[in-house]
């Protein structure tokens, strides 16, 4: 059985793909047991997607296993691409698992990617499931850059959000904006507490770009499928960190549900309710806290 059996094909935009799995109440991959490929990706839904312009791609994300990878090279075939490159949003496992899919192609990232999949290599292959081989970028960047997919012009940029290594591709003829993990809904999974403050400074810095719809990598699959978010969930991401920020020493702030703590996103409809974020703004809290006492 492929691991990617039940991913989903989408076009949110002319010759723009998503390749969407998760959010499948009670399916797992992997394992039964705790593991970053169920619980931290198939169960929140993940997406990679692909810039098609007549027989060029750029992938940008790997996906969360070989055989999503594969199945991605697998369709892009279909619609007769020849040519691939692969774009990295940064270096957490469920956006380069796939790599080895993609050994025969250019992989681009920025150098704090590279460097820190360096860094890190021993750690992925020994995760749950293991990433190994551990498929290193053959091409980097600093800041800031402009590739070409066929007649297709792209800006990737780097922004310490989510990850000090974040990279977004900006796609201005579409007025869309790939934003990795950089963005998410329902809410951002805090992977570096220590740096939230910086977070939310970068994420003024991208609502200052020219774009009209989001398509990060974790969301709702209705939403991406449709065409994406709007500019509205880079105020809500940040005004949910801002939120958590502020209220790290009010006691209630642990037994007040997710639900209610973005109760005023859910009624401007910013954010959509996803169940599964409860577990991850509770993970949140703790990390924030962490830091706190550690300072």
């Amino acid at each position: 059985m492929s691991l990617a059996e039940t991913m989903r094909i989408h076009e949110p935009c002319p010759g723009l793909y998503a390749y969407y799995d998760g959010r499948i109440l009670g399916k797992r991959l992997h394992s039964d047991n705790p593991n970053w490929l169920d619980d931290g990706a198939y169960s929140l839904g993940v997406a990679s997607y692909a810039i098609v312009s007549g027989r060029e791609a750029l992938v940008y994300d790997t996906h969360i296993s070989f055989d999503h990878a594969r199945a991605i090279r697998s369709h892009l075939s279909s619609l007769g691409v020849t040519s691939i490159r692969v774009v990295l949003s940064h270096w957490h496992t469920d956006h380069v698992a796939g790599n080895a899919g993609f050994i025969d192609c250019p992989i681009l990232s920025n150098k704090l990617t590279r460097d820190t999949l360096i860094e890190k290599r021993k750690v992925l292959v020994a995760k749950d499931p293991p990433i190994n081989p551990v498929v290193m970028p053959t091409e980097t960047f600093d800041g800031e850059t402009v590739l070409e997919v066929g007649d297709i012009t792209v800006n990737l940029m780097q922004f310490d959000i989510h990850s000090a290594d974040g990279s977004i591709l900006l796609i201005p003829h579409l007025g869309v904006l790939l934003a990795g993990d950089t963005l998410e809904d329902t809410v951002t999974y805090i992977s570096e507490p220590a740096n939230t403050a910086q977070h939310i400074t970068e994420l003024d810095r991208l609502a200052k770009l020219d774009f009209v719809r989001i398509l990060p990598n974790h969301g709702d699959e209705t939403v991406i499928a449709a065409g994406g978010y709007p500019p509205s969930l880079i105020t809500a991401t940040r005004d949910y960190l801002t939120r958590l920020l502020a209220r790290l020493d009010d006691p209630e702030l642990e037994t007040e549900s997710l639900q209610s703590f973005i109760a005023p996103e859910l009624a401007a409809g910013t954010l959509t309710y996803f169940a599964p974020y409860e577990a991850v703004h509770s993970q949140n809290i703790a990390a924030l806290r962490g830091v706190s006492a550690d300072d």
